[in-house]
């Protein structure tokens, strides 16, 4: 894929570690109706707003992130003979808020992946948004935010619980198969076989926000958004875009 100009974008947000623990189920343990997991392999990952820095990197863009110290571990034991999470285990400790100054430089979008785990207060994205030049994207998992001059994107679930008590006219809602709402158009998902939907929104929002700054539209950049989160979860695991993903979505 080739560019004129490499996009630099500053990214904030809450990050975890990653563990993936595979291995076969074969019998229920006889103490409790639960599978009993044979270990064969580990796989460690950093998550959450790492996960969208190395999806923003997969299209070129060069990322500087802002992300708490503390470690939130996030363990995955997947049966891989079934190709199904058995269960997830969650070291989740509320984070410190972020603190200090913001790395200088131009950036050409901000953007913000909040899991809403301590790091990044109400008060602090607003302050984020307010004094940023430039486009903003927003991924919550609040259910509540003041009227903000940016692209706020939420799934279905997470705008079912929102307590909005102001009309975002930049909100996107993504809504699994079915695609994603904009400005009551719903633009259509790509119709793929689902293995895992982790870090889909994730991929989403790297995707929503390269192309928004290639073309200059979110209308033109959510199709491709899509493209972007069909191959994700069309893989297991939480899943990097390839090359020969980029070029596809590009197509």
């Amino acid at each position: 894929m080739q560019q004129q100009k490499q996009l630099k974008v500053l990214l904030i947000g809450d990050s975890c570690t990653d563990e993936y623990v595979y291995g076969t189920c074969e019998r229920l343990n006889p103490e409790a109706p639960v599978p009993i997991l044979k270990l064969n392999r580990k796989e460690t990952k950093k998550g959450m707003a790492w996960n969208v820095r190395e999806n923003l990197m997969s299209f070129g863009m060069e990322v500087c992130i802002v992300t708490n110290e503390e470690t939130i571990i996030k363990t995955r034991y997947i049966d891989e003979k079934h190709n199904q999470q058995i269960l997830r285990v969650d070291s989740d400790p509320i984070l410190n808020s972020m603190q200090g100054e913001l790395p200088e430089g131009r950036y050409d979008a901000l953007v913000i992946s909040d899991y809403n785990k301590g790091f990044l207060t109400t008060e602090k994205i607003s302050d984020l948004v307010n004094s940023f030049d430039g486009p903003v994207f927003i991924d919550t998992k609040k259910n509540q935010l003041p009227e903000l001059n940016a692209y706020i994107k939420v799934n279905e679930h997470e705008w079912s619980n929102f307590k909005c008590s102001v009309l975002f006219n930049k909100l996107i809602i993504t809504k699994g198969g079915k695609g994603a709402w904009y400005k009551d158009e719903l633009y259509p998902a790509e119709k793929v076989n689902v293995f895992d939907v982790v870090g889909a929104g994730d991929t989403f929002l790297s995707a929503l926000v390269y192309f928004y700054l290639k073309y200059g539209t979110i209308e033109y950049a959510i199709p491709y958004a899509n493209k972007a989160a069909a191959i994700a979860v069309s893989n297991f695991g939480t899943y990097i875009l390839s090359e020969e993903d980029v070029n596809e979505i590009c197509d």
